[in-house]
């Protein structure tokens, strides 16, 4: 009977390992609770669509790819604690995370103590790829690059004076350094600079400041939850600056949705229009890709955030593929040459930071949208 029931252990403990190196594991960190759920989760939903397209395709290397999807709950400790979980635990040689600045600047360290490479799908914090990490491999732009992207448009829109009101981390932090300093090179004054705790929910203090201050631009960084809040609290004092947000982390349909018509007149720079698949540069990869996630019944207003979770894990596959196997080093090499037709364009790397050490930085497309009448329109 002890044999028998040994044998019948160990049986399935082979079983276990078998299954194991029958799939190529790919670890995903995202904010699946806590302050950015809403935006984790449509990255999450992204990049399970991209999983099912390439199984469905064979898969890589003979094999089907699995991701371990691991929720970092708004939180850099947690953050880190589902790196070093994925790393250690899953084996994966490669991640994908983990959205916010903040979360992925905390889980940078083990990325470097593991050898193990991650692809950063959302975070726009310029120190991510500038502090000498080579596990870094960014498909998301720079709030520098995003700034940059923006800077023909401040005369076509008449800018003069602008205020920030942005959440109080590196995301919306950096955001408001690159746009402000842009500004004032483009002759802008530069008015009152605010913060927002992350988690808040009354900002009638912060507007009453701009409000005072007399401009005729709000620049915006924070999650679309909280761009909810502020377009209905703007409304509510009367602010008559036009609002723009930045980051692409905006969800235009959302805010239409849950803002109403205090959406109405604000702007929003984003980097995947669903709306006018045809306006990007592979524009039957983004029809196909709304295609399913409107097959899945997904909320439409996450299209904006969901691509990234694809365009990340068609890059990873596309690495893994190149490399020849699924080892973290065998990866990392092999993202450097990576050419893939992505939604936000064309995705390769160039080098970012110290010589020696470069992270690598995709150069995406940026877009600017408006919401007029409830929709959203080309600008």
């Amino acid at each position: 009977m002890r044999y028998h029931l040994l044998a019948i252990l160990g049986a399935a403990l082979l079983a276990g390992q078998a299954s194991a190196q029958d799939t190529i594991r790919i670890g995903v960190t995202q904010p699946l609770t806590g302050a950015f759920a809403a935006s984790g989760n449509y990255v999450a939903q992204g990049a399970k669509l991209a999983e099912e397209e390439i199984n469905k395709a064979g898969g890589v290397l003979g094999k089907k790819i699995e991701l371990i999807v691991e929720d970092n709950k708004s939180n850099p400790t947690e953050a880190v604690a589902t790196a070093e979980k994925l790393i250690v635990k899953d084996k994966v040689p490669v991640m994908m995370g983990a959205w916010s600045s903040t979360l992925t600047l905390a889980v940078m360290p083990k990325l470097e103590e593991y050898g193990v490479p991650m692809l950063v799908e959302t975070s726009s914090s310029g120190k991510i790829t500038t502090s000498g990490n080579p596990y870094v491999f960014r498909i998301s732009p720079t709030s520098e690059m995003e700034a940059k992207a923006f800077e023909p448009l401040v005369k076509a829109l008449g800018i003069k004076k602008a205020d920030f009101l942005a959440t109080n981390n590196d995301f919306g932090l950096g955001a408001s350094k690159e746009f402000s300093e842009m500004l004032k090179k483009a002759g802008v004054q530069v008015g009152v600079m605010e913060t927002m705790d992350p988690k808040a929910t009354d900002f009638s203090a912060q507007l009453a400041k701009i409000k005072a201050s007399g401009s005729d631009t709000l620049f915006v960084t924070t999650a679309v939850e909280q761009i909810t809040l502020v377009l209905k609290q703007a409304k509510d004092q009367q602010l008559t600056a036009r609002i723009i947000t930045t980051g692409g982390s905006n969800s235009p349909d959302q805010l239409i949705q849950q803002a109403g018509d205090a959406a109405n007149g604000s702007f929003h720079l984003v980097f995947f229009t669903p709306w006018f698949p045809e306006a990007v540069k592979n524009p039957d990869i983004a029809k196909r890709f709304v295609a399913l996630w409107n097959e899945k019944k997904h909320h439409v207003g996450g299209l904006t955030e969901g691509f990234r979770g694809w365009d990340g894990i068609h890059t990873i596959v596309a690495a893994i593929k190149a490399a020849g196997k699924a080892e973290a080093d065998a990866v990392r090499k092999a993202l450097w040459d990576v050419k893939v037709k992505g939604i936000n364009g064309d995705i390769a790397f160039i080098k970012q930071g110290p010589a020696g050490k470069e992270s690598a930085q995709n150069v995406p497309s940026v877009y600017l949208v408006k919401i007029e009448g409830g929709k959203v329109v080309r600008q």
